[in-house]
């Protein structure tokens, strides 16, 4: 029975010790977590709130009375319904073109023998550090010849044409698949498109996802090219549609937070049904090759 307690002790005393290390990264966590929630929970509270509450100092927390109705009224004052159907819209699209095309570009400089294909990525890469400023005025003027401004073209064919993270991301999933997968199908006779869409695409799902996220979450959250481009309200994206609403809703910001916060809840829906193949997916893109 000594010998069980002494052996116990050393077990127990290392465990406390291993925790009393990991306090400091939690402390970090749990800090950074609610300097990220307070924020949200103060917008979710003012959107309840009537013009008196809102405007009122000191603020308080809790809205009394609760004006759920503030959700209601912008869809009743406001064609947020308009914004969201040109913005689910765009990010579709985007999603489905630079994933479609990210993944071809990616799987040819990953698998194919092309010449200076190491060359064509680097300058592929190199876009990245093209600051978006930088270009704006050119893609104006070159979507402007195309007669396509105030369009939803400008958002959605620059997707089209493979991203350069898109690029990058699909590539590196390609290099981690074993080769004897590409050579058992194509013993089976199958040509080098149908290796592509039957058996690394689908084995690239995580990294799939994680590009299809990052690009929704980029085509739905922008506001630069939209603004740029689009110049009629029935074209506007939900970012630009809900900043259009301060003139209408003066003295009535409430409602402004409340479309702010609607307009985030697809984000939030795409994430979560997401999660799983994007954290995979984002925890295997490694730097092989």
């Amino acid at each position: 029975m000594p010998d069980t307690l002494v052996s116990i002790r050393p077990a127990g005393h290392r465990r406390r010790r291993a925790a009393l290390r990991k306090l400091p990264a939690y402390v970090f966590v749990i800090a950074g977590a609610v300097i990220m929630v307070v924020p949200f929970l103060a917008a979710f509270s003012n959107s309840l709130k009537s013009f008196e509450q809102y405007i009122q100092v000191p603020p308080t927390w809790i809205p009394d009375p609760v004006q759920w109705q503030n959700y209601a009224e912008v869809w009743e004052r406001a064609p947020f319904g308009l914004y969201l159907l040109n913005s689910v819209i765009v990010s579709a699209a985007a999603v489905v073109g630079c994933v479609l095309t990210s993944s071809m570009v990616g799987h040819a400089l990953a698998r194919m023998v092309l010449p200076w294909r190491n060359l064509l990525l680097t300058l592929a890469l190199g876009t990245m550090m093209l600051p978006t400023v930088i270009t704006i005025v050119p893609s104006f003027i070159l979507f402007n010849s195309f007669g396509w401004l105030d369009t939803l073209l400008p958002l959605i064919v620059p997707y089209w044409l493979a991203t350069p993270f898109g690029i990058f991301l699909m590539r590196q999933t390609f290099l981690g698949i074993p080769k004897d997968f590409e050579e058992a199908a194509t013993l089976d006779g199958a040509n080098p498109w149908q290796v592509f869409w039957r058996v690394h695409l689908p084995l690239a799902k995580p990294a799939v996802a994680t590009l299809a996220v990052f690009t929704f979450m980029a085509t739905w959250g922008a506001i630069l090219e939209p603004t740029i481009y689009l110049t009629s309200p029935e074209n506007f994206t939900l970012p630009i549609g809900v900043q259009s609403l301060r003139g209408e809703f003066a003295g009535n910001e409430q409602l402004v937070t409340a479309a702010a916060l609607m307009s985030l809840v697809p984000i939030l829906i795409v994430f979560l049904l997401a999660q799983r193949y994007f954290v995979r997916g984002a925890a295997g893109a490694g730097l092989k090759g």
